[in-house]
């Protein structure tokens, strides 16, 4: 076991660190009130190759292993996950869904402009009543030969109105049940679909969260990505690496919620003193901290278990579940210590605290969290 990072991880850690410091703290605020989406600081993203960090560089990728792109992710995130939230599903669910089981064409096609943040990608499978249960997919794309005819609705779309190429997650028999799902790649303009109101969100505000409306949408069958009949498992193949994305974020919004919490306790004054010099908010700030770390450990474990080609279901589940957890708890007592202050948009963490909400619940909710941990456990 060795818990130290490498020279290359370090200075990929502090290039996503400085990034954060320059280009999206100031605005990060306004952003946030106005629901603006950071497309330039996406831009910038692309250029530092963020945006398809795993890919291999013959697609236009950084080629870096899961363990700098969550390096990445927890920097981003300690100041604006609205923007970590769109690496994260470009890399996560689209990206790395493209190069593993896409097609040389369709990596061409569409990968190589995604690595780049030329264009950036949405996933598409949830819907008004198919978000834990994707199974229960309404949601068609019938057989028509050389074209599927796509319709149905789908919700809760990162990137939703900003994405170029859209996975549809689609049943084409529904006598197969789950095996009877096929994942299509679509593309903005295509005839009958259309990008639904952006949604009024608690948290992650600049985040483009959108409903997405098929019509007859004719999907050529090239865009099928895998067999027929491969969608759920890529589905579920593609989430279960997208949590160790989300589990990254989660890690940076309490990081950076406990690092603001620190700085205050030690210029505010109580009773004559710092705040940080009273035991209730030292002892705060140790749970904090000692939490932090269990979830970094996780995290990085995770990532590292992904890298080493090693079952990540498990370890992506746990470090998931516990770092949305640390996530929400860490921004409440950072709250907390700021008092009066942290309710207010200009110390940062009452926005960290709504952001860190929705950890708990997108690509799988914590309680689909344990369903996948304790079948992992049962079963051995």
């Amino acid at each position: 076991m060795d818990f130290t990072l490498t020279e290359e991880h370090r200075m990929i850690q502090q290039a996503a660190r400085d990034f954060a410091k320059t280009e999206l703290l100031p605005g990060v605020i306004e952003r946030d009130e106005k629901q603006e989406f950071p497309k330039k600081q996406i831009q910038q993203m692309g250029e530092l190759g963020f945006m398809g960090m795993m890919v291999d560089p013959a697609f236009g990728g950084s080629g870096m292993d899961t363990l700098s792109y969550v390096l990445v992710m927890e920097e981003l995130s300690k100041v604006d996950a609205s923007s970590s939230v769109v690496v994260s599903v470009n890399n996560s669910l689209v990206c790395w869904g493209l190069e593993t089981f896409g097609t040389e064409a369709q990596k061409e096609k569409y990968l190589k402009r995604l690595a780049t943040g030329e264009i950036i990608g949405a996933f598409c499978l949830s819907e008004p009543e198919a978000g834990s249960d994707a199974t229960s997919q309404k949601t068609t794309a019938i057989d028509k030969g050389d074209h599927y005819l796509l319709n149905g609705t789908k919700n809760w779309i990162t990137n939703g109105s900003s994405a170029e190429v859209y996975l549809v997650i689609a049943q084409t028999d529904v006598e197969k049940g789950h095996k009877g799902i096929n994942a299509l790649i679509v593309e903005k303009g295509m005839e009958g679909f259309e990008i639904g109101p952006k949604e009024q969100k608690m948290g992650i505000r600049g985040s483009d969260t959108h409903s997405l409306m098929f019509t007859d949408v004719k999907v050529p069958k090239e865009n099928r990505i895998g067999k027929d009949g491969f969608g759920f498992k890529f589905a579920m193949k593609t989430l279960a690496g997208g949590r160790i994305g989300i589990a990254a974020q989660a890690l940076g919004i309490a990081a950076g919620a406990y690092e603001l919490a620190l700085e205050y306790s030690k210029v505010r004054k109580a009773f004559g003193t710092e705040i940080a010099n009273h035991q209730a908010i030292a002892f705060k700030l140790a749970d904090m901290h000692t939490q932090i770390q269990a979830a970094r450990f996780m995290v990085y474990k995770s990532a590292v278990d992904k890298d080493q080609g090693n079952d990540y279901d498990l370890s992506g589940a746990m470090a998931k579940l516990y770092a949305s957890q640390v996530a929400m708890e860490t921004t409440v007592e950072a709250v907390q210590i700021h008092g009066g202050n942290g309710y207010v948009k200009e110390y940062h963490v009452e926005r960290l605290m709504r952001d860190a909400k929705i950890t708990q619940i997108y690509e799988g909710t914590s309680e689909i969290q344990k369903i996948v941990i304790s079948r992992s456990i049962l079963r051995k």
